[in-house]
């Protein structure tokens, strides 16, 4: 033993043994949050509970979502009973005013829940699940019953999906253009005042403009109005929920519904695909606990891209001119400790810098000089998605600066000499030797760069992530790009979701969906850059031999 101390073999043995810890810590994180987050969408199974609530039996008919153990104390000097409580998604906020709830296994008539045969889950727009079961359904006072239910129902809900997704693409898309350009016109309007450039000519310009967008305008809220009157003769379903009470369910209400106990293995298979794809297409809905993530997702993308863009020509070049024409001496040191030591600033730190330089300095500034016929109302003097990448951008710049001057200084002087000796300039060496070899080393420091700027919350928040962004960044009106927008970030909806959520059993699992959609954005992103990285590496490896 003593022998295998002295030749060191023990700290190889630690460092395997961390490096296997490392990797099962790592992938169990990963395992619980995609378990966590993939159960979301499978379609759980609905029981019956009969409650004894001390004065009568009750019916109470849910998903079993969560358990844990509670100490009771029966005698007093005695030890504790630990007794189960169940958590049951008993759904019909309407009616109980809760999603949520706690039933002790002491109140339980029967130790193992009855599977309730026949239940019917409908997502709504609002309110929650309702759990129950079919009673009737009526239609332009027609009542159907039984297997014509379920039929008539199908095509009801089908109906009402197109006519909601039609609403919303008018409303949304349509009256949204619309709006943008009026406000565009009035903004011109201003700006010509401003400019003493105003005259009757461009009055009539800009007003037959407007008549032609406003009358544009009432054709579609005249089709918005068509469209709500079909929704309100699509009729409602009245259900049978738990202690025999009925509840009516218009059908412009539903989102969806399925009978979980009675599918079958593929017909769940499908439902949870089905699920996911409604989670990454959907916007979120009820305060951001329920519906999907699909402006957040576009947020976070947009923001890494624009960041990238910023940080690489900012960090790259820093890099270079250190490496390639700074004279080393104190100055040069002192900068190099600076840019370490800004590494490990708080992220905060970087937020409210960039609140206070970027929007009210820059912003402001941007404001008064070209869009000062605007003011009071600022254009680039509040946060948005221009400031929010530039402040990530600043987070991230000193890993792109080390790494890329790592990967310059790893290049053999003898290239350098070599391109020299051929008659090439030195700025002609470092575009067409020394930057493509440091290639590998510039795309590891984006990695690294692009994996920080999109876990990163705190500093978000300051400028430009909002709870609820009315529009996309991105959108199909020119520029496309509108680095003025507020934008939703996945990071900052975790945020919100697990920790300002008013109904928190309800998001908890949109914490873990979200989580696992954020990590796998960010691996995606890595792998990419990492595949860019490895041919790059390949490409110019024969020429550092």
């Amino acid at each position: 033993m003593k022998e295998w101390f002295k030749k060191g073999e023990h700290w190889i043995w630690m460092s395997s043994a961390m490096v296997a810890l490392s990797v099962v810590l790592v992938f169990g994180l990963f395992g619980m949050i995609a378990y966590k987050g993939m159960v979301h969408f499978w379609p759980h199974t609905v029981y019956e509970y009969q409650v004894n609530n001390g004065t009568e039996i009750e019916r109470v008919v849910g998903e079993h979502r969560d358990s844990k153990i509670k100490e009771v104390f029966d005698v007093k000097g005695q030890p504790p009973r630990e007794v189960e409580q169940l958590l049951i998604k008993v759904g019909n906020r309407d009616v109980y005013g809760i999603d949520f709830r706690w039933i002790s296994a002491d109140d339980l008539v029967a130790a193992e829940p009855a599977i309730a045969d026949n239940a019917v889950v409908i997502e709504r727009y609002e309110y929650g699940n309702v759990y129950g079961w079919y009673k009737t359904l009526t239609v332009n006072g027609q009542t159907f019953t039984g297997d014509k239910l379920v039929l008539e129902l199908e095509k009801q809900v089908d109906e009402g999906k197109r006519l909601h997704d039609e609403i919303k693409s008018i409303e949304k898309s349509d009256i949204g253009s619309i709006n943008y350009k009026l406000e565009q016109l009035r903004l011109e309007e201003k700006k010509l005042k401003a400019e003493d450039e105003w005259n009757a000519e461009e009055e009539q310009r800009l007003a037959s403009k407007r008549t032609e967008l406003n009358k544009q305008f009432k054709e579609l809220q005249a089709q918005t109005q068509v469209l709500y009157k079909e929704q309100a003769t699509l009729g409602e379903v009245s259900m049978t929920i738990s202690g025999g009470q009925a509840l009516n369910v218009p059908i412009k209400n539903i989102v969806d519904y399925w009978q979980p106990n009675e599918m079958s293995m593929a017909d769940k298979i499908g439902f949870f695909f089905h699920g996911m794809g409604r989670f990454l297409t959907e916007d979120p809905r009820e305060a951001n606990t329920e519906g999907g993530i699909f402006p957040a997702m576009i947020g976070t993308i947009t923001m890494v891209l624009i960041m990238t863009i910023l940080v690489t020509p900012m960090g790259v070049i820093a890099a270079v001119y250190m490496r390639e024409y700074a004279k080393d001496g104190p100055v040069l040191r002192a900068v190099r400790i600076s840019i370490n030591n800004l590494a490990g600033v708080p992220s905060i730190v970087f937020g409210i810098f960039g609140l206070g330089f970027f929007v009210y300095i820059l912003g402001g500034s941007i404001d008064e000089l070209f869009y000062g016929y605007a003011l009071p109302s600022p254009t680039f003097g509040t946060p948005g998605l221009l400031w929010a990448s530039l402040t990530m951008a600043l987070l991230t710049l000193p890993v792109v600066i080390v790494s890329t001057e790592e990967g310059l200084s790893r290049i053999p002087r003898s290239l350098r000499e070599g391109g020299l000796a051929l008659g090439a300039t030195k700025i002609e060496v470092i575009q067409k030797i020394v930057l493509p070899m440091a290639l590998p080393a510039i795309m590891t420091g984006l990695i690294l760069a692009v994996a920080r700027a999109a876990g990163e919350v705190a500093p978000l928040m300051l400028v430009g992530v909002v709870k609820l962004a009315p529009e996309l960044p991105v959108d199909a009106i020119a520029p496309f790009v509108h680095l003025d927008r507020k934008f939703m970030h996945l990071g900052f909806h975790i945020y919100d979701v697990g920790f300002q959520s008013p109904n928190v059993e309800a998001s908890q699992p949109l914490v873990y969906a979200t989580s696992l959609l954020l990590v796998l954005i960010i691996v995606g992103l890595n792998l990419g850059a990492i595949s860019i990285r490895n041919r790059l590496r390949e490409k110019y490896k024969a020429l550092e031999h």
